[in-house]
């Protein structure tokens, strides 16, 4: 039979000595076991921390559960207007009194708070490696300014400031809001707001306007050949002669490179894209060699690192920057021109078109070529060596 705690009016059973969730004496006549730890906190009801690395006067940490991921594990938010108790009992006591009446708390929720909940929920189970990467850069990178606010306060303007910090480029805009679209999203799902006010954030006209990428001229070439020993000129170098995007070129692991056959195995995006064979031109073999050297001398898997570690596309894009910057080349190149450079190169010295198609992963129409006709690497890497290097 169930009756009710006279101190914290929750139900337990008629026959208990103490109460089992505050700890109110009911049979004071009977010696009540004492258990060497505290009982474990019911479902659902809220988490009490002891934070002991640190001298704090009110070491209790209070947390309160919001709802669960979709792999079943509790999402906890500070309990507020108090969060921190000197007491384990302190702490307890609170939770019964917000669990008698349980408030809203996303109110008090910040667009920093909103971002880490709907991560844990949805990115570290829903998302690949490489849109990880991508969501976590442009989050890092140009939304800090805004991570404070309150969700409640947050408007349609307060994007703009992170808009800004992307400068003018139209990809991170549309990334940029495409994180704050699904972070919004998460939180009508979990009512923390009524309406995903991102769906009215337009994007200016030019965002639409993609700019034309550029040929390296001769001359520039010639710098960067010249210059072929700096850092990071040897990687713009391996993209002109590879026509690897600069994703690709990241994400490139060493143990996917074999100098000797001269090929690399890599790609992505598209069906074509992904997996491909890539053939390593004669003139950037000692480049690929010496980036090897490099990766196996920091115990480093990607082929091109920094400190020891691989890099994503913000690091590589501020990367070919400084290049452009110091050898004084045209300041509106951008790391997929050496894609289109190694195309056109490949056009001017008649490599087959069907080889330029299978080498930067683009999708072959022709049904003969595409699924009757088997080429080899052997092929491939003949086909690129047409291309000349002066």
């Amino acid at each position: 039979m169930l009756i009710e705690c006279p101190e914290c009016q929750l139900q337990i059973s008629n026959k208990a000595i103490i109460c089992p969730h505050c700890g109110y004496p009911l049979k004071p006549s009977v010696q009540p076991f004492k258990p060497s730890k505290r009982p474990r906190l019911p479902n659902g009801f809220g988490q009490i921390t002891k934070i002991s690395k640190k001298n704090l006067r009110k070491p209790y940490r209070a947390m309160v559960t919001i709802g669960k991921t979709e792999l079943g594990k509790p999402i906890c938010k500070l309990l507020k207007p108090e969060s921190y108790f000197e007491s384990y009992n302190d702490a307890y006591k609170a939770l019964v009194e917000y669990n008698k009446n349980p408030y809203d708390l996303g109110k008090d929720l910040t667009i920093g708070e909103l971002h880490d909940l709907w991560w844990e929920s949805v990115g570290v189970t829903k998302l690949s490696d490489s849109t990880k990467r991508v969501y976590n850069s442009a989050w890092m990178s140009h939304c800090q300014e805004v991570k404070n606010i309150m969700l409640s306060e947050f408007r349609l303007r307060t994007l703009r400031v992170c808009m800004d910090h992307a400068g003018d480029s139209p990809k991170i805009k549309k990334l940029i809001k495409v994180v704050f679209l699904r972070m919004f999203d998460y939180a009508v799902q979990y009512e923390y707001i009524e309406k995903n006010i991102i769906r009215d954030f337009k994007l200016e006209d030019d965002m639409s306007v993609k700019k034309n990428h550029l040929i390296f001229t001769q001359e520039e070439m010639k710098v960067l050949w010249d210059r072929s020993y700096m850092a990071y000129v040897d990687w713009i170098l391996i993209q002109c002669y590879t026509g690897m995007r600069p994703q690709e070129l990241c994400l490139m692991k060493v143990e996917d490179v074999d100098v000797e056959k001269r090929v690399m195995y890599g790609g992505m995006k598209t069906k074509a894209g992904k997996n491909r064979a890539i053939p390593i031109h004669e003139k950037i073999v000692p480049l690929v060699q010496k980036n090897i050297e490099k990766a196996n001398k920091c115990e480093c898997e990607f082929l091109v690192n920094i400190n020891e570690k691989g890099i994503d596309y913000q690091s590589y894009l501020r990367c070919f920057k400084k290049v452009m910057e110091v050898l004084e080349l045209n300041p509106d190149h951008r790391p997929h021109d050496p894609r289109k450079q190694f195309v056109t190169m490949a056009k001017e010295y008649n490599v087959d078109e069907y080889a330029i198609k299978r080498i930067v992963g683009h999708q072959i129409a022709d049904i003969t070529e595409n699924i009757y006709t088997e080429r080899d690497i052997k092929w491939l890497t003949e086909e690129v060596n047409k291309i000349i290097v002066n």
